[in-house]
């Protein structure tokens, strides 16, 4: 098991964003949350990545309890967030921004390699490398967002809406991609819109309303449930 989450409650002064959310994401899994807007699950990831502190509840990564832990020390751990709306540092080069992601690392020697493998991933990054990342298309941004996140190394990468944005083709790709990733031996959860891919490629899913957690299975049942079905696949 690599992520326990138990009674987790965030609150945002009177508003009670989560509540009592349970669920687990095990190692090699790609567990995607899904729900409408509003339902709580970019909350939850940053309250994984220690950028807000929860009212209640226990975070535990590989055996270790994070609840109170720092989001520095967080992705020291191994756990990395590509929050939604692809943050790229704006005025700084393709290839700067790859090197912001490693800034935590100790072993310089190994992280020009990194790069490049980031730039056998995403081939277009490679040729825009010297660019400003502000002037890459959104489809760009998000692959340098998820190749700057890949930099530190994640044992369990947190994906926060993805494909938001995107045109359908990059939409295939960033969800080829995130399979790829698995495949390499990182865990990844992902919070996505896109009920149908996110589920598509999920190991197992939780569905989110209003805080708390009302259904899961693997993916293949919810993308077969009636509920979800209705409520966020137009069925």
């Amino acid at each position: 098991l690599m992520l326990r989450v138990e009674n987790l409650a965030v609150n945002y002064g009177m508003i009670n964003a989560v509540r009592g959310v349970n669920f687990e994401v095990n190692k090699g899994e790609i567990v995607s949350l899904i729900g409408a807007n509003g339902a709580g699950k970019s909350t939850i990831l940053r309250t994984i990545s220690g950028l807000i502190k929860p009212a209640s509840g226990t975070l535990t990564y590989e055996g270790q309890n994070i609840t109170k832990t720092n989001a520095q020390k967080i992705v020291q751990l191994g756990i990395s967030h590509v929050p939604e709306g692809r943050h790229v540092f704006k005025g700084l080069s393709v290839r700067e921004n790859l090197e912001m992601g490693a800034f935590l690392r100790k072993d310089r020697a190994n992280i020009e390699a990194d790069i490049q493998a980031v730039y056998d991933r995403f081939p277009v990054l490679g040729e825009r490398q010297k660019q400003d990342a502000s002037t890459l298309s959104g489809g760009e941004q998000q692959m340098l967002a998820m190749g700057r996140a890949l930099m530190s190394k994640p044992k369990l990468l947190l994906l926060d809406e993805p494909s938001m944005g995107l045109a359908p083709i990059f939409i295939q790709e960033i969800f080829n991609i995130i399979q790829q990733i698995q495949a390499q031996g990182t865990t990844v959860l992902l919070i996505e819109q896109n009920a149908k891919m996110a589920l598509s490629i999920a190991s197992r899913g939780y569905v989110l309303e209003t805080g708390k957690i009302v259904l899961s299975g693997t993916g293949q049942e919810l993308l077969e449930s009636d509920a979800v079905q209705k409520a966020y696949l137009g069925g």
